[in-house]
């Protein structure tokens, strides 16, 4: 999509010089790279990032292990800053961290092929590094709390090593969660220990925060991940596509020239941390977000009591912040986009500012949209403006504008509002069971209990956003299902479905969640040879939790669908009646595998 290159030179030029060359100024006094994050960072986050960085690359490590790391890096770091002319001090951060990692003893034994990255040269090295993380490692126990009393000793007694053990637990176990976020969850669950230690239960008070960080963790590393896989595979420009028209919901007051001049930044950042480069994203997102609060009343009234926080639990704080209120007085768009006679001349002279300034403008009139869908309805209002100002009349060509581009705000809507009132009329499990007709019939080739998996996380989604005001139900529902969708396009990747699926993934992340509706029965799929043992039950069926034989109805449900993609719904009706009516017939006979046998 050529309109999302988006941000023209002279925007860049205009908005982002002042801030980078503060940088650039800021970084001509260090010749260290290593010397000058130290000092910016000071030496507990320094520690404490480094063992993030450390422990997120080795998650197999012990902390001990971690540890030893750490202090060579510090030391280092020091060193620098006593002499920044050292030889070693002029090596990049990201080089720094791997050679420590290429220096650990036995690294192959414990991480077989990971080891074969060192051989390699920057950056290919830290891709290669990447590429090993395991998003949920089963080589891992389990959180399990110790017991109370112990952690607030252990707190009381040593606050530093209780807090390392913390961050080490969180990083390993989520290797794509930024450092900056990482910090902050430890900012609140020493919050925790601080306020629970003081209670008569302690270990429920506990539980309750605790367990309340975990789904927190879990809810942004998810998050988090999705963002590094859009750019990695959509790349730069989509990104700060989508990044503005966030910032614009997000910040309706402020100028445009304001928001491309920290897009630019969070795009570095984003690219920083989803490089595995801990310090310099925790580093410049502190910076970014000093440089934010500093003008709030630019930005937002909503970010006031984040500002007023401690650094480390600052920027989690302005990124959760509600969106602000839209000034009352802002104009129509129609008169500025389709009724100036110089609407094409303006498109002509400056394509990428153009449609930049649109972006804005639509985004932060409309909260209430998901920012795919305002991506949707600038591509439209683009597309629409190349073919008719290559006409004789533009203005009576595009005079329809506004009906045309409502259609793409008109089909989420009613996705939207189909999904959630068949969640409402007929609940949960009909409503999951709905999702894996649909989804078997476009994609049979995927196994039953992957289908089950999305079609659960999307029924989830589904439970989640329907229950939301009007007025957030769009952006939460298709701001999830990308989610969902891109695990489904990550599979994709490695395991290629169909044509379809590869079609919908790789063509344009706007238009992902449409595609992925319209996708209709994939017809080059050849079902497999009709296999009896998928279709034989015994007693255990019987006995089984309700869940469980809701659970057994559906994998027959998708196995017949897989052998029969094109099924009615009148038919898969009938043999969903059928195969109810059946257990309920043969769990009450004395025989009831003869009687499944014979049914």
């Amino acid at each position: 999509m050529k309109w999302v290159t988006l941000i023209s030179f002279i925007f860049l030029i205009s908005s982002a010089r002042s801030r980078n060359l503060q940088r650039v100024a800021r970084g001509a006094e260090h010749k260290s790279e290593i010397a000058r994050r130290y000092n910016d960072l000071k030496e507990e986050t320094f520690k404490a990032v480094s063992m993030i960085t450390f422990a997120q690359y080795l998650q197999r490590c012990s902390y001990e292990g971690l540890s030893k790391l750490v202090k060579d890096v510090v030391d280092l770091a020091q060193k620098c800053v006593a002499n920044e002319d050292a030889p070693e001090c002029t090596k990049s951060l990201p080089s720094i961290f791997l050679d420590e990692i290429c220096q650990v003893e036995k690294l192959r034994d414990s991480y077989g092929a990971m080891a074969d990255c060192c051989s390699k040269a920057d950056p290919e090295r830290n891709q290669c590094f990447l590429s090993f993380k395991v998003a949920q490692p089963d080589f891992i126990q389990p959180y399990q709390r110790p017991a109370a009393d112990v952690m607030c000793k252990e707190y009381q007694d040593n606050r530093v090593s209780s807090m390392g053990h913390f961050i080490y637990s969180v990083a390993r176990r989520t290797p794509f969660l930024y450092a900056p976020t990482i910090l902050g969850l430890a900012a609140d669950y020493e919050h925790a220990l601080q306020s629970c230690c003081k209670e008569s239960d302690i270990g429920a008070c506990l539980d309750e925060k605790v367990g309340a960080i975990k789904e927190k963790a879990k809810k942004i590393s998810l998050k988090q991940q999705y963002s590094c896989e859009i750019l990695n595979k959509f790349g730069e420009r989509t990104f700060q596509a989508n990044k503005l028209a966030l910032l614009s919901q997000k910040y309706p007051k402020a100028p445009l020239s304001e928001i491309v001049r920290i897009l630019q930044d969070i795009k570095g950042i984003y690219k920083e941390c989803c490089e595995g480069d801990m310090i310099e994203c925790m580093d410049d997102r502190a910076e970014l977000i000093t440089y934010m609060c500093s003008k709030q009343d630019v930005f937002s009234s909503k970010i006031k009591d984040c500002c007023a926080k401690p650094v480390v639990e600052r920027s989690q704080c302005v990124i959760e912040a509600d969106y602000d209120e839209k000034p009352a007085d802002l104009p129509s768009l129609v008169e500025k986009y389709i009724q100036d006679t110089e609407v094409c001349k303006s498109f002509e002279a400056g394509h990428d500012a153009f449609l930049s300034e649109f972006v804005y403008e639509y985004s932060r009139r409309h909260p209430e949209l998901s920012t795919q869908l305002i991506l949707r309805v600038a591509r439209g209002y683009e597309t629409l403006l190349e073919k008719c100002c290559k006409t004789d009349n533009p203005a009576q060509c595009y005079g329809n504008a506004v009906e045309d581009l409502n259609k793409h705000i008109k089909e989420t809507q009613d996705v939207v509002k189909t999904n959630c009132d068949l969640l409402a009329t007929h609940g949960e499990a009909d409503f999951l069971k709905a999702l894996l007709i649909r989804y078997t019939k476009k994609m049979p080739q995927v196994s039953t209990d992957t289908l089950l998996e999305i079609g659960k996380k999307m029924t989830a989604v589904g439970t989640k956003c329907c229950q939301l005001p009007e007025n957030k139900r769009l952006p939460c529902s298709e701001g999830y299902l990308s989610i969902v969708i891109q695990e489904m396009c990550k599979r994709q990747e490695t395991t290629p479905i169909n044509d379809n699926v590869s079609h919908c993934c790789s063509d344009s992340y706007a238009y992902r969640r449409p595609c992925f509706t319209a996708m209709g029965v994939d017809t080059k799929y050849v079902p497999p040879a009709f296999n009896p043992d998928m279709f034989s039950f015994d007693e255990k069926l019987c006995t089984a939790a309700p869940a469980e034989r809701e659970l057994g109805q559906m994998k027959l449900l998708v196995n017949l669908i897989k052998r029969k993609p094109q099924m009615t719904e009148e038919q898969i009706k009938t043999i969903a009646n059928g195969f109810t009516a059946m257990v309920d017939k043969c769990c009450k006979q004395s025989d009831i595998e003869t009687c499944f046998g014979e049914e």
